[in-house]
């Protein structure tokens, strides 16, 4: 099979960082709908299938999930700290954080409404498509702002 001349879509990924697993999720950058791609361990190797997963479904750009408190916790830090990590590894994707409050309740409500039955494996690869689903309906919000008003240009 020849080769295609189609450029390759761009893609969106979406982290839920935690300390024993962390979700991931994607989207392109032209249909702007999150979905659920996998669930890695946090160990030792996650930086390699992260590195492969990014090199393989062209991502341009990163989000990831932190909790917004006022005063900072040892989490948030961490997902922070994931995220400069992320950053000097691959300083040419752009680097984003989305508030996370709450989603991992809200990944479990969906997955019990879906009938799932083993929501403990895919609650944080679906906490990181509801992240990743909410800073694309913010941008896409604040794009049609900028394109109606261009006061916020």
């Amino acid at each position: 099979m020849a080769p295609s001349n189609e450029p390759e879509i761009s893609h969106i990924l979406g982290i839920d960082y935690g300390t024993a697993k962390i979700g991931l999720a994607l989207a392109d950058v032209e249909t702007r709908i999150a979905f659920v791609y996998n669930t890695f361990k946090n160990n030792k190797d996650f930086l390699d299938k992260l590195a492969e997963t990014i090199e393989k479904e062209n991502v341009g750009e990163i989000i990831i999930g932190a909790p917004a408190y006022l005063n900072k916790s040892e989490s948030a830090q961490a997902g922070e700290k994931f995220g400069e990590a992320i950053q000097k590894m691959f300083p040419e994707i752009r680097i984003e954080f989305q508030n996370e409050m709450f989603t991992t309740k809200m990944a479990q409500n969906n997955l019990i409404e879906r009938g799932d039955k083993n929501i403990k494996k895919h609650d944080d690869a679906e906490a990181a498509r509801i992240i990743l689903q909410i800073w694309l309906d913010k941008s896409e919000a604040r794009n049609s702002k900028s394109e109606t008003n261009p006061k916020f240009k």
